[in-house]
């Protein structure tokens, strides 16, 4: 992390490139998995490209469970060391998509995986699951207090199939882990009219401020949605119809 001083740091030295191609690439994980690849390759040195392009063509050669474990699986634990700890969930979503990894292959990866091999796997699932069956994964990611576990879970995915209640506790779990609200996959049209939330939102800062910690600014950016207009109040269904 940089610690010169803003001010100065243009008449010092030049900006320092990790920040402008770090952040793009978190944004492109939401993306097509056709778009991360072409993202990807563009900051790949030759060494690291087509080792990634080799284990693509080998995972959709043996797509899916092949015994104790797939030759694809063994591509996932190599994959921060060949491409970079920068680009290594992008190369693992990219390898879980070619092997056409189903609920099933997405639960062992998960559930035997290091820390960094669950997080691909979260950022996979919208790409790769249709249907709420995976949802046992972001639920125990939700459990955890690992950030970056947290920031994959609260993707594209949970935005679409998380139970309305379990949702607003990720939310309140972003809050108070320090996870920045706008990872949050589609917060605005999810916390537009919701009142529950707003409350839940409501009885937290209350319980930090009694004693005598300060309440995360994120806080009123959430609470500023729920006051926006919305569905009708007892509607508790992630996609606005009652249960």
């Amino acid at each position: 992390m940089a610690t010169t001083d803003t001010h100065s740091a243009h008449t010092t030295q030049p900006a320092q490139p990790a920040q402008p191609t770090q952040r793009p690439l978190d944004t492109a994980l939401a993306s097509s998995p056709a778009d991360l690849r072409r993202h990807l390759t563009a900051h790949l040195d030759p060494t690291a490209r087509a080792w990634l392009e080799h284990a693509l063509d080998e995972a959709a050669a043996h797509p899916g469970l092949h015994g104790p474990i797939s030759v694809w699986e063994l591509r996932l634990a190599e994959a921060g060391r060949r491409c970079g700890a920068a680009y290594a969930d992008a190369a693992r979503v990219l390898i879980l998509d070619a092997a056409r990894a189903g609920t099933d292959a997405l639960t062992r990866v998960y559930f035997q995986g290091t820390a960094d091999e669950r997080r691909a796997v979260l950022h996979a699932l919208p790409h790769l699951v249709s249907g709420p069956g995976a949802l046992p994964l972001v639920e125990d990611a939700l459990r955890t207090n690992d950030t970056r576990l947290l920031t994959a879970a609260v993707g594209p995915y949970a935005a679409r199939h998380l139970a309305p209640h379990d949702w607003r506790h990720a939310v309140l779990k972003c809050l108070f882990t320090g996870v920045p609200v706008d990872r949050v996959a589609d917060l605005p049209r999810r916390a537009r009219g919701d009142g529950e939330l707003a409350r839940m939102l409501g009885d937290y800062a209350a319980e930090r401020t009694a004693a005598g910690r300060t309440v995360p600014g994120d806080l009123y950016r959430v609470l500023d949605l729920t006051e926006s207009a919305g569905p009708a109040s007892g509607t508790d269904h992630p996609h606005g119809k009652e249960s």
